[in-house]
Parts: structure tokens; C-alpha cells; sequence
């Protein structure tokens, strides 16, 4: 008679199976990797398509009609896969590929700011304690008491003109880090009195080699989760600040700038609003998804609480 051995599946082959078993993660997944995708070809694709996106096409506008799209669809056409924008003509196609290249840009920019500063922040609170943990605590609380949104329009309306991602990415990344850090610093107080950190500590290991070698390690599931649903909610506030004219500038392009201009055509060129709104909403949707999918996978215990 032989004997079974029976083996553990390791756990990111764990993980990765209870990710892939649902349907909403599986959309999510596929789009966001059809966004990336599209986000990293966009010059091939706006070369493919034959329009910049910064290119006029007076021909394919109504100038009689103040700038209104000729054709069904706002100009959709062999020529313009999704029309063309109302007054100038640039290409919806180009500019919709390049708005996705700035939206991920930027929102994966800002949350990996806001991840590192939480997660250094955190780590130090939780750990050492005392009044390392106050000042930081009291920081923490500090920023998540503004009304963050206000905040960022005030900041980046008075701060001189320079390179406008680079400053979205860190407003975002300075209001974002407290979240994080919150749950870096119970994660690292509950994990500082193992024995595998006792252990250390007794060995004569160093607090910096303690925090980041005993302690992270063990806390990195949560912080992949929230990096995860953070994605989502920056790419919100970069469309929402560009919105509001605070964001990127033109000619470069942006789904909430392409929002905004399309409020004053709605009415004769629906297709205008429609577009870049439909590519906002997936894009969230698909983030949020994969993030809910990937906090069961990793705690199925708390899922089904």
C-alpha cells in the first residue's frame, strides 16, 4: 500500500486561483490589461489611425454650423474611428489613447507616493512607538481632516507653472499617504510583538533591518490591496481636477478635460460626452473590481464576513 502525500499549493498559486475563479475579476483584469495595453502602444495606434493628437481637421467639421461634427456620431468614420472633437476636429480616437496614457501615469505615479510614504510612515509609527508614533500620528490626522479635494485645486492653482503631471502626482501622493499609513501602523503593531521579531531584536538585528525585514514583509498582502483600490480612486481626482481646469492643460489630453469641453456640446454631439465618460467609468469600475477580487483572494475569511 502506498502512501498519498498530499501538498500545500503555495500561497500566491492559492491566491492567484481564488483571483481568477470569479467573472467580476476576470472582467477587470481584461480590461485593465486591454487599458494598459492601449496606454503603451498609443503612438502606434494614433500612427495606425493617421491623426495626432494635437492635429486639426477642418474638413471633417460644419463650420457653418459653429463647429459642429459632419456625419452620424460626432464624424465617426473610416477616417476618424470615434469622431472628432466639435470647433477644431481633432481626432477622439488619438486623443482618447493618449488621455489613458495620462490617467494611468499619473494615478500609478501618485499611489505608489502615497504608498511609499505610508508604508515608510506607518512602519516607523507602529514600531517605535512613543512620540515618534504621536508626531506622525497627529500628522496623519492632520491631513485627513482637510477636505482633500478643495485642497488640491487651492495648491496646485497657486504653485508656479511647470510640468503639471509631475505636480498631480505629488498633491495626490501628499493627501494620499495618511490612508495607508493607517493601516501600516495597526498592521505593524500587531506584528512588532511576534516571536519571529523578538527573535531578531534578542539577536542584536538593528531597528531599520527589524522594521524591513521582519515587519514589512508580513504586512505587504494589505498594502498590495489598498495600492490596488487606490489606483482607481486617483484616477477619479486626475479626471476631476482636470475637469475643473486644474489638471493637465492642452493641448495635452486628458478624459477629464475632454469632459469638460464636451458639456457646452452634449446636446447637438452627444458622442462627445458619451466616449471619454464610457473610458472612465470602465477604467474605475475594472480597478475597483480587480481590488475587491484581490482583498478576497488574499482574506477569504473577511470576505465572507
Amino acid at each position: 500500500m502506498t502512501a498519498t502525500v498530499v501538498t500545500a499549493s503555495p500561497p500566491a498559486r492559492l491566491v492567484r486561483r481564488r483571483l481568477l475563479g470569479g467573472s467580476a475579476a476576470r472582467f477587470g483584469l481584461a480590461v485593465v490589461t486591454v487599458l494598459v495595453l492601449v496606454a503603451l502602444a498609443a503612438p502606434l495606434l494614433t500612427q495606425v489611425n493617421g491623426w495626432p493628437p494635437d492635429a486639426f481637421d477642418p474638413a471633417a467639421i460644419d463650420q457653418e454650423l459653429a463647429g459642429v461634427p459632419k456625419g452620424m456620431l460626432g464624424g465617426v468614420s473610416g477616417e476618424h474611428w470615434l469622431g472628432v472633437e466639435p470647433v477644431n476636429g481633432r481626432d477622439v480616437f488619438s486623443r482618447i489613447v493618449y488621455g489613458a496614457r495620462v490617467s494611468l501615469l499619473v494615478s500609478t505615479l501618485a499611489t505608489l507616493v502615497s504608498v511609499l510614504l505610508g508604508t515608510v510612515f506607518g512602519l516607523l509609527a507602529g514600531y517605535l512607538g512613543g512620540w515618534a508614533d504621536a508626531v506622525i500620528s497627529r500628522t496623519m490626522d492632520l491631513l485627513m481632516s482637510f477636505p482633500s479635494l478643495i485642497f488640491m485645486i487651492a495648491l496646485i492653482s497657486v504653485m508656479p507653472d511647470g510640468d503639471r503631471m509631475v505636480l498631480l502626482v505629488c498633491v495626490m501622493g501628499g493627501f494620499g499617504w495618511p490612508y495607508i499609513g493607517r493601516i501600516v501602523r495597526g498592521q505593524a503593531i500587531s506584528v512588532k510583538h511576534r516571536e519571529y521579531v523578538d527573535a531578531a531584536r534578542v539577536g542584536g538585528a538593528l531597528n531599520g533591518v527589524i522594521v524591513f525585514r521582519e515587519i514589512m514583509p508580513n504586512i505587504t498582502a494589505p498594502i498590495l490591496v489598498y495600492a490596488t483600490l487606490a489606483v482607481p480612486a486617483n484616477i477619479g481626482t486626475e479626471a476631476a481636477l482636470s475637469f475643473l481646469g486644474v489638471g493637465v492643460r492642452p493641448p495635452t489630453a486628458s478624459w477629464g478635460q475632454m469632459i469638460q469641453e464636451a458639456m457646452l456640446w452634449y446636446e447637438v454631439d452627444p458622442m462627445y460626452l458619451l466616449i471619454p465618460g464610457t473610458c472612465l467609468f470602465l477604467t474605475v469600475l475594472a480597478f475597483t473590481l480587480l481590488g475587491d477580487a484581490l482583498r478576497d483572494a488574499i482574506d477569504p475569511k473577511g470576505a465572507a464576513q
